[in-house]
């Protein structure tokens, strides 16, 4: 009987040569059994299993995802990392695709639209699928990209049903957060406006403007601003002068950075002014006063995404877009005008 080869430490790394050679089998043999392809024979697998446990081979997954044609990988762009809104909705992402045996890779664009293009492609190319988030770059330029980056799904941006979408519905919701206002007697409302280029802000001021015309006694103020906590802290003179009683931010990260401003400035949140702001990130709820937002369910956003762009892998994409409807989070940041 023969005695049992032990298994040991190798000074370099076992190549799928080595198995071939002690198994006495083809390298394509060896590279089918330990992908798990069914069609080689049973003992013949065994024995090459045997031998792959004794010398210790583990398979190069750039050598597997070219066997199998899929790396398990997928890649999201995204317009600004260093948005907290962004941080949710990846969470959301990379916990259901982990569930599903998918690793995640992600780009930030930095706000450049004139590079998203180049980056998306270069991300496809080395992942299975990608997944654009609110990307900038004009209608015209993103139904170009799509078909050379599929699968793809969207985030934020309609697709003509050239690939699945996610959007979150800021019209509805930029409406219902400036009646809440109106609600609570506010009559001179600004509204800091986030960046041109991006559909969420379309979307806001498309809202706002329905308001006005059905309110003419209510007057909302467009102050131009931008999307981060800097911004929002470098409105304030251009906010002041509105004389404005409430003020609804272009999202939360713009309204906290107006709160550290005003904090400094002596203005009373909300005894002097109503502050509110959009998404719910999760420092909304922790801020000094909390801060009344519309709450997207971000991360739930996130996984429907997941679902969407694995849609896109199969014979089967999800085509309709999917629209999540914000609810209003009151805090108290906002109260009655006295």
């Amino acid at each position: 009987m023969a005695a049992k080869r032990a298994r040991t430490t190798p000074t370099r790394e076992t190549t799928i040569n080595d198995i071939a050679r002690v198994a006495g089998v083809s390298k394509a043999t060896v590279s089918r059994v330990a992908n798990g392809v069914s069609t080689v024979n049973e003992e013949i697998a065994q024995r090459v299993r045997k031998v792959i446990d004794e010398l210790g081979y583990t398979p190069s997954q750039t050598a597997r995802s070219l066997s199998l044609g899929s790396s398990r990988t997928v890649g999201v762009l995204l317009p600004d990392l260093g948005n907290p809104m962004f941080h949710q909705v990846l969470h959301g992402f990379n916990r259901a695709a982990a569930k599903d045996g998918y690793h995640v890779i992600v780009t930030d664009a930095f706000e450049d639209a004139d590079a998203e293009a180049d980056l998306a492609r270069d991300l496809r190319d080395r992942t299975d699928a990608v997944a654009l988030f609110a990307p900038r770059m004009p209608r015209e330029s993103l139904l170009q990209l799509l078909p050379r980056v599929a699968p793809v799904a969207v985030l934020n941006r309609t697709t003509g049903k050239n690939a699945g979408s996610v959007l979150i519905d800021y019209h509805e919701g930029i409406i219902l957060l400036a009646r809440h206002l109106l609600d609570l007697g506010h009559r001179r409302i600004a509204f800091l406006s986030g960046p041109a280029y991006a559909r969420a802000n379309w979307e806001r001021e498309r809202g706002l403007e329905e308001l006005r015309a059905e309110e003419p006694g209510v007057e909302i103020i467009d102050v131009p601003c931008g999307h981060s906590f800097e911004d929002g802290y470098e409105v304030w003179p251009a906010l002041h002068a509105t004389g404005a009683t409430a003020v609804i931010a272009y999202n939360d990260v713009v309204a906290l950075g107006l709160l550290g401003r005003l904090s400094e400035e002596g203005v009373s949140v909300p005894g002097e002014l109503s502050v509110a702001g959009f998404d719910d990130i999760p420092f909304s709820r922790f801020s000094s006063p909390s801060l009344t937002t519309m709450t997207s369910r971000l991360s739930e956003i996130g996984a429907r995404m997941w679902e969407v762009l694995r849609a896109e892998m199969t014979d089967e994409p999800i085509r309709e877009p999917i629209m999540f409807s914000p609810e209003l989070a009151a805090r108290a940041s906002t109260r009655k005008t006295s």
